[in-house]
């Protein structure tokens, strides 16, 4: 430790969704959503292609809400600057990044099969079990100066697994980032994942959404914290 991931690439869209559904479909982990609005909460979807890492190469797909320290009931704006990422859903495709997620960082990994379309849009689905579960469609955003991004940013994330809600201390720096408002289609499928989303308002219009061409990032010990 730390594992290091020294080349990924990131496709991602942030959306605002009900709190109070958001509160309902996490409360299993004992952690409280982060409302940055009277009743609404932050969902990220997030698409990783791991290319150079410790664990081998390997596709991920994340469904992450924002929540608030563990203890802390912050609310508005200013609360989501020390809010981290409860990881909901982390379907992987390759069975050694599975079990390390798993058993070193409790990640609520399970295998998945992947499918992509390039071109001017980039696109991809996810199906588990043979049901497909959840697609997502980016159009391009627009470049974003290394100078805003290219820097160490530290968050923390939460999982919860087997009873025992953990949390990861991280450092990420990223380049050749693209940004844009909306930006993306979400489509869901009959898969129980594709249903949850669906309680929070899915399909519905991003908040703004991304991608970069390279991820940096460092993961260390998870720490029990229920």
């Amino acid at each position: 430790m730390p594992v290091r991931v020294r080349t990924a690439r990131q496709h991602m869209a942030m959306f605002s969704v009900d709190a109070d559904a958001a509160q309902r479909m996490i409360d299993y982990s004992g952690l409280q959503v982060c409302r940055y609005r009277p009743n609404k909460a932050v969902v990220v979807l997030m698409l990783m292609h791991y290319l150079d890492t410790d664990l081998g190469q390997y596709h991920e797909y994340g469904t992450n809400v924002m929540v608030n320290p563990p203890g802390s009931r912050a609310t508005g704006l200013r609360a989501l600057q020390s809010a981290g990422a409860f990881i909901h859903h982390l379907p992987v495709d390759q069975s050694f990044t599975l079990e390390a997620g798993r058993s070193i960082w409790g990640y609520p990994k399970v295998l998945a099969d992947f499918t992509f379309r390039g071109g001017r849009r980039f696109s991809f689905d996810v199906s588990i079990d043979g049901r497909h579960a959840v697609g997502m469609d980016f159009r391009p955003g627009l470049p974003v100066p290394a100078t805003f991004t290219s820097g160490a940013r530290v968050h923390p994330t939460y999982s919860h697994l087997d009873g025992v809600t953990r949390q990861t201390a991280g450092e990420m720096r990223m380049t050749g980032a693209r940004y844009r408002p909306g930006g993306v289609t979400v489509r869901l499928g009959d898969h129980p994942y594709a249903r949850e989303l669906a309680d929070l308002g899915f399909p519905k219009r991003a908040l703004f959404s991304g991608s970069a061409a390279n991820v940096d990032m460092t993961f260390g010990d998870a720490e029990e914290i229920s």
